[in-house]
């Protein structure tokens, strides 16, 4: 896709593609047929400079290495073979679990506010909630917080246990959990659903760091959604809960939710060796 197709304001709802009039009923999921993903991201940090990102569940940093502003990496086992610093300031890297990053109380002791953040961590519900209000406390009120894997494409991608599922196969787990309880339990917050490759990417702002009702009825949440399956929830209920919005490569004519976070670009960083 070329730079000039960007998208202009998070607004435009996505098309279905038509289907063939001999093919075999209609699957009821609705498929992210946009910008890959990572594509996108990598997009986002060419066009805009955060003065704090996080990412958590990053692995390989394939999708952190693009961010040139101070970067605060979370992932148990990180699998790094190529340079992800680049013109960074600053990156921290914590090879821990996110409960424990939070526990640790480096956003807080540092005086951080995030201007945005990735969730791509653990793939059950109960693991993003915690991420999410944990990264919303930290985050700067103008920021956004992404979050992937909430729109999944079949019912087997959704079960719990990963290890059921089959080699090389697709696993979002129960994480589309997060639209619903967001929606109910948040109204306030602004949700975009982009259509990005292949699981869609939930962009969320209007974000309120004093904010408690996400901690104060975690166990409640749990404890109803728990048991709950996107086939018991039903499928229709879930695609009509969102409109999924155009993704594309962003250009410096774009205008979206972040603009009022971004830093110009006379703040980025640009590193230069002492030494040959």
């Amino acid at each position: 896709m070329q730079p000039d197709a960007a998208m202009r304001e998070l607004t435009m709802p996505a098309t279905d593609l038509p289907e063939a009039a001999s093919a075999p009923p209609r699957n009821p999921f609705r498929r992210a047929r946009g910008v890959d993903y990572v594509e996108y991201l990598a997009a986002l940090h060419n066009r805009y400079l955060f003065e704090w990102y996080l990412e958590i569940g990053c692995r390989n940093g394939r999708s952190f290495a693009p961010v040139r502003g101070k970067t605060i990496a979370v992932d148990p086992f990180f699998k790094v073979r190529h340079n992800v610093i680049g013109p960074k300031p600053a990156l921290h890297v914590f090879q821990q679990t996110s409960d424990d990053f939070f526990a640790s109380g480096f956003l807080a002791r540092n005086d951080i506010r995030l201007s945005f953040s990735f969730l791509d961590g653990m793939h059950l519900f109960e693991y993003l909630l915690r991420d999410f209000f944990n990264v919303e406390r930290g985050s700067d009120p103008r920021g956004a917080i992404a979050i992937h894997d909430c729109c999944p494409f079949s019912h087997a991608m959704t079960i719990r246990d990963h290890t059921l599922i089959p080699p090389r196969s697709a696993w979002t787990g129960d994480v589309w959990k997060l639209i619903p309880i967001l929606q109910e339990y948040r109204p306030e917050l602004k949700i975009s659903a982009l259509d990005c490759h292949p699981t869609g990417l939930v962009l969320v702002s209007n974000l309120q760091p004093g904010n408690d009702i996400l901690p104060q009825h975690y166990d409640e949440i749990v404890a109803r959604y728990m048991d709950v399956t996107l086939e018991s929830w039903g499928v229709q209920r879930f695609n009509d809960s969102f409109t999924f919005v155009k993704s594309a490569l962003i250009t410096s004519r774009s205008k979206t939710v972040l603009d009022k976070v971004a830093l110009g670009k006379e703040d980025l960083h640009i590193p230069t060796p002492v030494s040959l």
